[in-house]
């Protein structure tokens, strides 16, 4: 088992400034994030919201099946920020930039053309473990704060992310691409974002790309800042 390049059993707040821990601040981000989820989904009502829909949401069925994957997607957060953490600080920081400029640019989007979309059938067609699952995550995530997906936002940071690292072989970010690509299709058979949202994760994940990863002249500064 490889070791990690910081000995996390020495952390302490005290030590949050000293280089080897300053990365974990990246970490103050879901903080903000989580405050701004909550605000937005309780402040903005429904009837405020712009619908989102396009032609391909209705030529995709809804399939219960695909929540495994779209809740697969939590694990893959979490667990690619883990193990940077662990293995791979620039990585960590990357991805954390990555997700903090997703997270900030769709929240703002949401308070300035709040969005909802319509999809999610009123009754299931069926009930089994799957479309119980389903019930459960519409009880407590609602349709409104859709485009851009963050779901869609996230998956594409991890997948870049992973293709940046030299750690990792080339089937290994193979199949981390092709999961990806199923978490982003199953956001759309769950009835969770119309594509519309997926699209408009693109030029968002571009925007978090170039900042995350770019070569300005503010990125070393940033990096910088947080070492």
């Amino acid at each position: 088992m490889k070791k990690p390049v910081v000995d996390y059993r020495e952390f302490r707040l005290s030590r949050l400034n000293e280089p080897r821990f300053a990365h974990l601040k990246l970490l103050a981000g879901w903080i903000l994030y989580f405050v701004l989820y909550f605000l937005t989904e309780n402040l903005i009502p429904a009837e405020r919201c712009h619908v989102m829909h396009c032609a391909l949401d209705d030529a995709i069925p809804f399939c219960e099946v695909f929540v495994v994957p779209y809740c697969l997607w939590f694990l893959l957060v979490a667990g690619s920020l883990l193990y940077f953490m662990l293995y791979d600080i620039d990585s960590f920081r990357g991805l954390s930039v990555f997700i903090f400029v997703t997270q900030m640019v769709a929240m703002a989007i949401y308070i300035l053309y709040p969005s909802r979309q319509d999809l999610r059938p009123d009754v299931m067609p069926r009930q089994n473990l799957f479309t119980f699952i389903l019930s459960f995550i519409y009880a407590f995530d609602t349709s409104t704060g859709v485009c851009p997906s963050l779901h869609v936002a996230y998956s594409i940071g991890i997948a870049s992310t992973w293709l940046k690292y030299r750690g990792a072989s080339a089937g290994f970010k193979a199949l981390i691409v092709a999961f990806v690509v199923v978490i982003c299709l199953a956001t759309a058979f769950v009835k969770q974002h119309s594509f519309v949202d997926i699209f408009a994760a693109l030029p968002l994940s571009v925007l978090a790309e170039i900042i995350a990863y770019g070569r300005r002249w503010w990125l070393p500064r940033l990096r910088r800042q947080v070492q």
